[in-house]
């Protein structure tokens, strides 16, 4: 009977404890990890049930861990600390002897969280994680494809046969990815390994999925910028639904993510207005919060190139209390800055290096060269620090095995002073020459210059050292062009190419290779091709009319903002291709609808472009000139660099002049006279000795000194080099005020101050001034006498003003024909008097 009443009694009790939830089958090594707040409490649960830790409480207690420092800022994080805790060696061991337990979403789970918690990438746990990854990464979730991805990346891995399988998943189910998040995730992981099909193709469906993600998730959007970044595409339409987005969120931004978004703009070469206006205003109002370290570095990079003085200064003073406080690579960032905007802070500088200089063993390679570069440009005085840096840079250079490592490190090396160059460097860049694009070849190329130049030894005879590596790079830029045969490759090498070495060594090269690659002109690529030509001042009429008729045929396909970049060499070379006509006819039309959505800077420059080869449509004239347009140039000039500034200034008095003479029918007013002025004084500069040989010979050819008057000033300020007034019979007439040279302190010769004086004496009737100008070198395309379309324009403008205008090529004057001063007297006559009484 009692057996039986204690087999009831206990099937009552686990009924009752079953209905009210007792503790039958409920986990409470679970249930204890999951009211903890803290790590140590993590810790101190594992360690009480080492023995009965399954799988599933491994991976909660991981992804806790990880959790409790994702929440917490930078600065308080404490992973180190975590690491060392025996517990932490516990689960570790754990996790590896139970991956085989692991369903997929955990398996990606635990190697994210590990990894985020520093665990070595070399650690056997990390690998074995990877390799049971590798073996059911077709079966994963879109979701746990696309952190994995994160995860190889973070082991550097992006060219890896795995992340080349993840690449072609990708490539399968792109249709089916529906979340923003992911895509842009598996954008930026895969970024080095797409094809330009894939490439398209991802381009588009993040364009369809930014428009139906919520709009706050600024990320998204971001890491499309990245992925953009990564491949160096610019995507303009993308971009800029992308910067739409990122405006939208900028005023809950922190200083550190629009630090992040600038710097991906930059190397996209975005320029945007509003965005840069929004920015300087959010920075701004950041200033008072930004008190640590971490968040005042991150808003000093960002907004000291944009602030005004005064604000400039705050900041400059509040670096100057939190020096000390700054990290390696905190310093590093503001000593960028500082070079950045050219400051002249000598007691916040010194501060910057003494952190620079403590912290010296731990930067890398690159980190050096930069911090070298930085210091260096602003002539900062301190020689024993310099040797040191020289010394840790060669170090660094003769154990690198990095092209663009190498690369960096000899352009730097270069600008430091050496007596002698020590033959472990030259055998190194040697070594990797082989490797480098153009762009680093002829980096490399300008440091072997200067090593020459500074080379004791060189004034006798070329060390054959510096003769074998100038041959191999040779070698390498011509084998490199000759072998290409994919124009948009080319292009990138060619980027940022520039000097001596290119031009005299392989510019023509570039040329034939260009020549033979131009049927893969297209649209996508015509506005970075018309860009190279314009730098390098190359006129070449099979290139030009290529991208005439690839223009023309796919207007509608090329993006508003670069019909500048398009028709930027037809303009300054003054080349019109038989289609000229309708060449800027179409160009016109696809830009005009679009000129409210323009940055300022940029639309002055296409009318500037578009004036300089006489076009001047009415509609892009009244929008650049009305108050509305001139208060937002005002507002964004204030955000642009310096020389982005000065050069946007000048351009648009430019505009302002070329409207004035040509246009008078448009009636925009001369705005323009106080910002000339001092201009044209400073441009009173110095004499060459072509021009006062000119000058003398004018004077015999006129009858005497005071018929012609030098750099004279014009209405809308031009300046002409020689001026001399004809009767109607052509016979010469005097000046009242002769113009005189002067020998300066420096024994520069320079014209007297009164030539500059905009004197206009009334002409007799019948009477007419001659403006003769010397055309140097700059008025005329490198590879021809071809004269470009600012010396035209020029002309066009001083006929309007009344002048006949007799031009004096450079390569005339010089030529074998005029090499005797009777010669010279005879062109003169021939240019002066025969031109006019035609």
């Amino acid at each position: 009977m009692s057996a039986v009443m204690f087999r009831v009694r206990f099937v009552n009790s686990f009924l009752r404890r079953l209905l009210n939830g007792g503790p039958v089958n409920r986990d409470q090594v679970l249930e204890q990890l999951r009211v903890c707040s803290a790590e140590d409490q993590v810790f101190d649960v594992v360690g009480k049930n080492k023995a009965k830790l399954t799988v599933h409480h491994v991976g909660k207690a991981v992804g806790m861990l990880w959790q409790f420092q994702k929440e917490k800022p930078q600065l308080l994080r404490t992973v180190e600390l975590i690491k060392s805790h025996p517990q932490f060696l516990t689960l570790r061991v754990l996790a590896e002897n139970k991956i085989a337990l692991m369903d997929d979403l955990m398996l990606v789970d635990m190697l994210y969280s590990f990894l985020r918690l520093n665990v070595d990438q070399h650690d056997s746990l990390v690998q074995q994680l990877v390799s049971e990854a590798w073996l059911r990464i077709d079966r994963f979730p879109l979701a746990s494809l696309s952190k994995f991805s994160i995860c190889l990346s973070d082991q550097h891995l992006q060219h890896s046969p795995l992340m080349g399988h993840i690449t072609s998943i990708v490539d399968q189910r792109l249709s089916s990815i529906d979340d923003a998040r992911i895509l842009t995730t598996l954008m930026i992981s895969v970024s080095s390994l797409v094809s330009p099909r894939l490439r398209d193709a991802l381009i588009s469906r993040a364009d369809d999925l930014l428009e139906t993600m919520d709009p706050s998730n600024y990320n998204n959007p971001r890491r499309v910028v990245q992925f953009l970044r990564n491949i160096k595409h610019s995507s303009r339409p993308l971009l800029e639904k992308c910067n739409g987005i990122i405006l939208s969120n900028l005023p809950r931004l922190d200083a550190e993510n629009i630090g992040i978004i600038m710097g991906l703009y930059q190397s996209l070469q975005f320029n945007n207005c509003d965005f840069r206006l929004a920015v300087k205003q959010r920075l701004t109002e950041l200033i008072d919060s930004s008190t640590d370290p971490f968040s005042f570095t991150k808003l000093f990079v960002a907004l000291a190139p944009m602030a005004s003085q005064e604000i400039k200064d705050g900041l400059e003073n509040t670096a100057l209390l939190l020096a000390d406080e700054l990290s390696a690579f905190q310093a590093l960032a503001v000593a960028e800055a500082l070079e950045e905007t050219q400051s002249r802070n000598l007691s916040l500088l010194n501060k910057i290096t003494s952190v620079i200089q403590r912290n010296l063993h731990v930067y890398k390679p690159v980190e050096v060269a930069r911090i070298t570069q930085a210091l260096f440009l602003m002539q900062y005085q301190n020689p024993g620090l310099f040797t040191k840096l020289r010394k840790i840079l060669v170090n660094f250079l003769q154990r690198s095995v990095y092209p663009y490592e190498v690369t960096m490190l000899t352009r730097v090396l270069s600008m430091l002073p050496s007596p002698r160059l020590d033959e472990g460097v030259i055998a190194r860049v040697d070594s990797v020459v082989a490797q480098c694009n153009l762009n680093d070849l002829n980096t490399i190329s300008h440091a072997v210059a200067k090593w020459m130049r500074n080379d004791q030894s060189y004034r006798h005879n070329t060390p054959s050292k510096y003769v074998r590596l100038l041959q191999n790079l040779n070698r390498c830029g011509h084998e490199r062009l000759q072998t290409a045969d994919r124009l948009d490759f080319v292009l990138e090498d060619l980027k940022y190419i520039s000097g001596e070495w290119f031009e005299e060594m392989l510019l023509e090269e570039t040329m034939v290779t260009l020549k033979r690659l131009r049927d893969q002109i297209n649209w996508t690529n015509v506005p970075e091709l018309s860009l190279f030509l314009t730098r390098i001042n190359y006129l070449c009429p099979p290139l030009m009319d290529r991208i005439a008729s690839v223009a023309i045929k796919d207007i509608d396909k090329i993006h508003h903002s670069a019909i500048y970049a398009t028709l930027l060499p037809f303009s300054v070379m003054n080349y019109d291709p038989v289609q000229a006509d309708e060449l800027y006819d179409v160009c016109i039309q696809r830009f005009i609808p679009h000129i409210s959505s323009f940055d300022p800077h940029l639309l002055v420059f296409l009318a500037y472009t578009l004036s300089v080869a006489d076009h001047f449509p009415e509609e892009l004239v009244r929008e650049i000139f009305s108050i509305d347009f001139l208060g937002k140039l005002d507002a964004q000039l204030e955000t642009l660099p310096d020389t982005l500034n000065m050069r946007t200034r000048l351009r648009l008095m430019e505009l302002n002049r070329a409207v004035c003479l040509e246009c008078p029918e448009f009636q925009v007013p001369w705005f323009h006279e106080r910002y000339c002025q001092p201009l044209q004084k400073k441009g009173n500069g110095t004499v060459s000795p072509v021009q006062q040989q000119i000058h003398r010979m004018l004077g015999e050819v006129l009858g005497g000194i005071d018929c012609v008057r030098v750099a004279v000033g014009t209405p809308y300020f031009y300046s002409v080099d020689f001026e001399c007034t004809l009767d109607k019979q052509l016979q010469p007439l005097p000046y009242s005020q002769p113009s005189t040279l002067q020998i300066s302190d420096r024994g520069q010769v320079h014209w007297g101050k009164s030539s500059v004086e905009n004197i206009r004496d009334v002409l007799p009737p019948g009477a007419q001034r001659v403006a003769v100008g010397f055309l140097d070198s700059k008025s005329f395309c490198k590879n021809s006498p071809h004269m470009k379309g600012e010396a035209l324009m020029r002309k066009r403008h001083l006929e309007i003003l009344g002048y006949r205008v007799v031009q004096i090529p450079h390569f005339e004057w010089n030529s074998m024909e005029l090499s005797t001063p009777d010669a010279w007297k005879e062109y003169l006559k021939k240019n002066i008097f025969r031109e006019l009484s035609s």
